[in-house]
């Protein structure tokens, strides 16, 4: 009969003793190592030897990132929760280190069984309830358990990432200019740049602090407090809109590891509606696995992954509508072909070609929600990146206009606005995107050369 080999890591807690005791005396079970602390754990855990490892929920340089090591040799944790501590308090502690069994310091005499159990497996990334030691208030007086608590957060806000194919095709440009427009309408918003291949959110909003928002979320994600901080890390660009400040420069893309863009996002949500800026390349790295660290464009995945709706931003340049074209393609295989939405970039009459025939080529290539175009607007583009503001805050212009009706396609109308009351008005066949009045053709033959070779959505 095999034996299930543990480590202990108890930092010298009361608890331990009666835990060396319990395990010694169960068939089946060998403690390999008695460790002073979570380093001398980690160190007893790379030699591969041990399956399972009992440590102090609370203990010194217990995060994120050292759970991570533990998995990645092998070995399972288990946190033991110190007597006073609430079962929501314990929960809370060990979601964000990505702990998923946990045995209470009463129950340290049935720690064995716990160990030879096998671990049940994470659902959404927390904890299972029945896994956590009960909370005694809760336990004496049931609907007190059920009943919402003061101050309950409000109902999450929608995630909306922006994306786009490579040769900047306006992606933070619109992201700001929607958001900002969020904020306008009385909604808090919250914009978060997760863009690995060097983010311009900030500077493309006059945000000139030196410490990288995303950074700073990444490293308080790794000791396990990023949700007691959230708000230290955002920036308030006033009225109702924040900003997550994206990588100060490229090469610190390393620094962002699994699971901090997916916790950000959740956190972010809570805040109200979000919009995130992300890079263009889709490509996994197939070294991930033996380096043990992220890909280089996994921020860009799980936003994507994480996201409620999906806008996809290309240029109506020929050069442009073919990355356009190939790119939503691309997403399709990424996200199993959900619905996105796109817009259609710096669109203006010396391209030879209506709304209505790019239109129709666009929607081939996926499982398109809608499209929208942007007109070229090069005057008020470079007002607002010289005065450090999105284009809808400098005042009416067509750009601006154009990214209101945008905003009216992913999150509908402002009740009551002038807007809603004129589209209420109109035939539907009216309010499609497209040329007025007559049937289009299915691409000009010029549209159909710069596509050729991409595959089409079937």
């Amino acid at each position: 009969m095999s034996s299930t080999v543990v480590l202990v890591a108890g930092g010298g807690a009361g608890w331990e003793a009666r835990a060396m005791d319990a395990l010694g005396a169960r068939a089946g079970v060998v403690v390999l190592k008695r460790c002073v602390d979570v380093d001398d754990l980690l160190a007893a855990a790379s030699s591969g030897q041990a399956e399972a490892a009992l440590v102090d929920l609370a203990a010194h340089g217990l995060d994120a990132t050292a759970v991570d090591l533990l998995r990645r040799h092998g070995v399972r944790p288990i946190g033991v929760v110190a007597a006073g501590t609430t079962g929501e308090q314990a929960h809370a502690r060990a979601s964000r280190v990505g702990i998923r069994t946990l045995v209470a310091e009463a129950d340290i005499a049935e720690v064995a069984e716990v160990v030879l159990a096998p671990e049940r497996p994470a659902v959404g990334g927390t904890v299972a309830r029945d896994d956590l030691p009960q909370d005694p208030a809760a336990a004496q007086d049931p609907a007190a358990a059920q009943a919402p608590a003061a101050g309950a957060p409000r109902e999450p806000g929608r995630v909306l990432a922006v994306w786009g194919p490579a040769g900047a095709p306006g992606r933070t440009t619109v992201a700001t200019a929607l958001a900002a427009t969020s904020a306008a309408r009385s909604r808090e918003t919250l914009l978060v740049d997760v863009d690995p291949w060097g983010g311009a959110v900030a500077q493309q909003l006059g945000v000139l602090d030196e410490v990288s928002g995303l950074l700073a979320a990444a490293r308080l994600a790794t000791s396990g407090v990023l949700e007691e901080r959230f708000a230290t890390v955002l920036r308030s660009l006033g009225g109702r809109l924040e900003v997550l400040t994206g990588l100060p420069r490229a090469d610190r893309w390393p620094e962002l590891r699994d699971g901090v863009v997916e916790e950000v996002l959740d956190l972010a949500r809570q805040r109200g509606r979000v919009v995130v800026d992300t890079g263009a390349p889709l490509e996994r790295d197939p070294t991930t696995d033996l380096s043990g660290r992220p890909g280089r464009n996994a921020a860009t995945l799980a936003a994507l992954a994480e996201a409620d709706d999906l806008l996809v931003v290309g240029t109506a340049d020929p050069v442009g509508l073919a990355r356009l074209a190939r790119g939503l393609v691309e997403l399709g295989e990424e996200t199993g072909g959900r619905p996105v939405h796109v817009a259609v970039n710096r669109m203006r009459p010396s391209l030879g070609w209506s709304t209505g025939e790019v239109e129709q080529m666009v929607r081939g290539f996926g499982d398109v929600a809608s499209v929208t175009f942007l007109p070229e607007d090069q005057a008020a583009t470079d007002r607002a990146l010289v005065a450090g503001r999105s284009v809808v805050e400098l005042g009416e212009g067509p750009l601006a206009g154009a990214v209101d009706g945008l905003a009216d396609t992913l999150w509908g109308p402002v009740p009551g606005s002038a807007r809603q009351s004129r589209q209420a008005r109109q035939p539907r066949q009216a309010r499609r995107s497209g040329p007025a009045g007559g049937r289009t053709r299915v691409g000009t033959p010029a549209l159909r050369r710069r596509t050729a070779g991409t595959t089409r959505r079937r």
